[in-house]
């Protein structure tokens, strides 16, 4: 839904942060187009406009080890027993051991620790405030409904969300159907279409996706992003897995979120729905 980015923290600047967006899926479907070779010229400069003490990449795979290498600094990373694709270790200055078999979270958080030089002790806390004005009011209470991901195999059927969202909106909460393409907003209005009030507000900037979510009852979403920025913030949340292991990459660190369904699962509405109304 929403583009790639880079969290740039300048050297001797640490309290100075900037997200700057990447479409690595736009560039990956495009890649002799002369704009894409405009964009990744735009970014190497700009990421060359400062110097980095440190550059870590923490995907471990070999297109974000690519984009890490454009930045001036000491690149750190997996070694290639870690890094979920090994060739990617070939482009990192330092390399690190990190265990396979943990949570997403845990993997990089210790690899933060290893190249910072902490220990990455604690529960995990993931200090996200969304400070400023929501970009809509729903007129309500409400909740999130996050039902588009990257994969097609990752995707809930839509019969299903708006069963899900028909029974939300019986217990008085409006259902939020957020998109980020025109793909995306033409399956959302099909979903909204069969639950009362439903709301399909128009294209929002993450930061603005953010704003919105933190008014937001609770959220239910399947495996993307915005799944996991929801639980981050502390919204009630529950994450529906269809096609991937939530073990290794579910909903983490928040006792307000639950992880439903496995690979080559289809999870019952009424499943998700009682996993909801446990968090509330």
């Amino acid at each position: 839904m929403v583009e790639e980015a880079f969290v740039a923290i300048p050297a001797m600047h640490a309290n100075v942060r900037r997200v700057i967006p990447v479409a690595v899926r736009r560039w990956r479907g495009l890649p002799w187009h002369p704009s894409v070779w405009s964009e990744i010229g735009a970014l190497r400069r700009r990421l060359a406009d400062e110097r980095y003490d440190l550059v870590i990449d923490t995907q471990g795979l070999v297109k974000s080890a690519m984009l890490a290498a454009l930045a001036p600094g000491a690149k750190h990373g997996m070694d290639r027993s870690s890094a979920r694709e090994p060739l990617a270790a070939i482009l990192y200055d330092v390399r690190h051991a990190i265990a396979r078999g943990q949570h997403a979270v845990d993997r990089n958080r210790q690899l933060a620790g290893a190249a910072l030089g902490y220990s990455a002790n604690g529960a995990c806390d993931y200090a996200l405030r969304a400070s400023g004005v929501s970009p809509i009011d729903p007129g309500g209470p409400y909740a999130m409904l996050l039902t588009m991901t990257s994969r097609a195999d990752k995707l809930w059927p839509e019969p299903h969300w708006s069963q899900l969202g028909r029974a939300l909106r019986a217990c008085g909460l409006r259902c939020v159907l957020p998109w980020g393409n025109e793909v995306e907003q033409t399956r959302c209005k099909s979903i909204a279409g069969e639950i009362p009030e439903a709301i399909v507000p128009g294209r929002f900037s993450l930061e603005d996706l953010a704003r919105l979510m933190r008014g937001a009852r609770c959220a239910v979403g399947v495996d993307t992003g915005l799944t996991h920025l929801s639980a981050a913030l502390g919204i009630p949340t529950v994450a529906i897995f269809c096609a991937s292991d939530p073990v290794l990459t579910g909903l983490h660190g928040s006792a307000r979120a639950r992880n439903v369904g496995t690979a080559g699962a289809q999870t019952a509405p009424d499943a998700v729905l009682a996993a909801l109304e446990a968090l509330l």
